[in-house]
């Protein structure tokens, strides 16, 4: 039998941003975290100073970042970027899944960054995502209430670290919830890691379905966001 990825390491992703553009929101921190698999918890973070660009009022709401302080303590953008991308195409070679909520946010964001400054996109190393809101969404389909990640932690009782809200903490929390899945759910642990990015990628588009029909029918009009998991390309011939 397969050996369950929930018994090998696995690597958290998760941004802080401007904004929830993620075409034109820069990332303020990112935070990339190896879990479990025996292994003691690495927490790399990285701060960049925006490249010119301002935190809107509502993202520092949210994180509690404001631009003054990114730009005071931040890495050049460029920098900030290719460290991300570099730990998490590592990490992609060595065959530990990308742990991301909301995956096509996180990853779409990094995606744009990239491309704005001429860094190599980290699909290069052609990592395997596993995300614990199309997990969930997908597994437990009809339970009510609201599945943000603070949700799913107590759903499933992971602890926060810490603050949510910021980047280290989230990163950590969604690692710990898709475990969690994973146990909870003997046949998705064991399925090949590989497949199940695959079926992710179905399984998160048919929940976006739904969700745009549902929308239709109850206010007469859906969401006509580009959608895609787990991440969505670039158009072709857009800006940066």
């Amino acid at each position: 039998m397969t050996v369950p990825w929930t018994r090998k390491p696995m690597v958290g992703f998760d941004v802080e941003s401007t904004d929830l553009d993620v075409d034109e929101g820069r990332i303020v921190t990112g935070s990339v975290v190896r879990w479990g698999g025996g292994l003691p918890t690495e927490t790399r973070t990285w701060r960049s100073d925006l490249g010119g660009a301002e935190i809107s009022a509502g993202a520092t709401a949210i994180h509690g970042i404001t631009t003054e302080y990114a730009r005071a303590v931040g890495d050049p953008a460029i920098v900030a970027i290719t460290k991300i991308v570099e730990a998490l195409s590592e990490y992609a070679s060595m065959t530990y899944p990308i742990v991301v909520m909301n995956a096509p946010f996180d990853l779409t964001m990094l995606e744009r960054e990239c491309a704005r400054y001429g860094v190599r996109s980290v699909w290069d190393s052609t990592p395997v995502v596993l995300d614990p809101m199309v997990l969930d969404r997908h597994l437990d389909r009809f339970r009510k209430g609201k599945r943000t990640l603070v949700d799913l932690c107590h759903h499933y009782r992971v602890k926060l670290e810490g603050a949510a809200h910021t980047s280290s903490v989230d990163a950590k929390a969604a690692c710990g919830v898709t475990w969690k899945i994973g146990q909870r759910h003997p046949r998705i642990a064991h399925m090949d890691i590989g497949d199940l990015h695959e079926a992710q990628a179905r399984w998160a588009r048919e929940l976006h379905e739904d969700r745009r029909a549902w929308q239709l029918t109850k206010y007469g009009e859906c969401d006509e966001t580009p959608y895609d998991w787990p991440f969505v390309p670039q158009p072709s011939g857009a800006g940066t």
